[in-house]
């Protein structure tokens, strides 16, 4: 008997501690919930109001442009864009230019990030503070000497106008060179032993453990190229090298504001994207997750 009267309020107590947390616990995910939510519709009723008004005839828009609904559905705007434009080339462009970017993009900066980390050189605080003075200076300040540069090289209205610029990226060597701290300094020591070289041990042994990197650098490269406006602007003259945005553009400075055609194009536009989130949206995550990016 006594036993049961001490164990009683005991029982109580880690009860009434439990029910406290899961409180506490539901209310914490139903904050979270209600903030994701609102985040979700300040991202996602552009986009769709955007589809809802690339598929209505431009009379209904013009009429009443906040309506969602009409009796009229129809992809004529989208004809009317792929038909008047060099719509497969600007997307061959696009997927050129910023595979090409992400590609040395990842060749470059992780073999910065891998002399950073794991190597000792002469000058190495000063090409750090380098490196960090390219985050802090805006890219619209650097607009003009680009152009003077790539004028004096001839690479105007070429791929490499597009793809250069984008390779030295302050931030993915930052990214790439956390990545290898946080490898165990163990590996050099014994590929060291072994007799390998500094590429190799770069290439076969540091390479494939930061898939996680080179997944994020890849894809937020390519994001980010793919979504350029105003440098491929300035860089490309011909039609048939113009990305998606510049060909965009152009449509909409050559129709006016025609407000069904100009949403067909920005859906158009945004569909490459949207897919490559889809097919990696695991990958976006996990880089996130693992280099810090934020």
């Amino acid at each position: 008997m006594a036993v049961t009267t001490v164990r009683t309020p005991a029982r109580h107590g880690r009860s009434t501690v439990a029910g406290r947390g899961d409180h506490r616990t539901r209310y914490f995910n139903f904050f979270c919930g209600s903030v994701l939510l609102v985040f979700a519709a300040v991202w996602l009723i552009p986009l769709l109001w955007a589809i809802d008004t690339s598929v209505r005839p431009e009379a209904e828009i013009t009429t009443n442009p906040i309506s969602w609904w009409t009796s009229h559905w129809n992809i004529d705007n989208y004809r009317q864009v792929v038909n008047a434009t060099d719509l497969p080339s600007w997307y061959l462009n696009s997927i050129v230019t910023s595979g090409l970017s992400a590609a040395f993009t990842v060749v470059v900066c992780s073999m910065a990030g891998f002399a950073i980390s794991r190597t000792q050189f002469r000058g190495k605080r000063i090409m750090l503070g380098l490196i960090l003075a390219g985050l802090l200076i805006p890219a619209q300040v650097l607009i003009l000497p680009l152009f003077r540069e790539f004028n004096g090289l001839k690479l105007l209205n070429t791929y490499w106008a597009i793809v250069l610029p984008a390779i030295a990226t302050p931030i993915a060597v930052f990214v790439f060179a956390s990545f290898f701290d946080g490898l165990p300094k163990d590996l050099v020591e014994s590929a060291r032993l072994d007799g390998a070289g500094w590429f190799r041990i770069y290439s076969r042994i540091f390479m494939p453990l930061c898939k996680p990197a080179i997944s994020a650098v890849t894809i937020f490269t390519f994001v980010w190229t793919w979504n350029q406006l105003l440098w491929p602007l300035l860089v490309l003259s011909s039609t048939k090298l113009m990305t998606i945005p510049v060909g965009l553009a152009s449509v909409q400075s050559a129709y006016g504001i025609i407000y069904g055609q100009v949403m067909a194009s920005a859906v158009l536009g945004a569909l490459p994207l949207i897919l490559v989130f889809l097919l990696f949206q695991r990958r976006i995550v996990e880089g996130i997750a693992n280099t810090g990016i934020k």
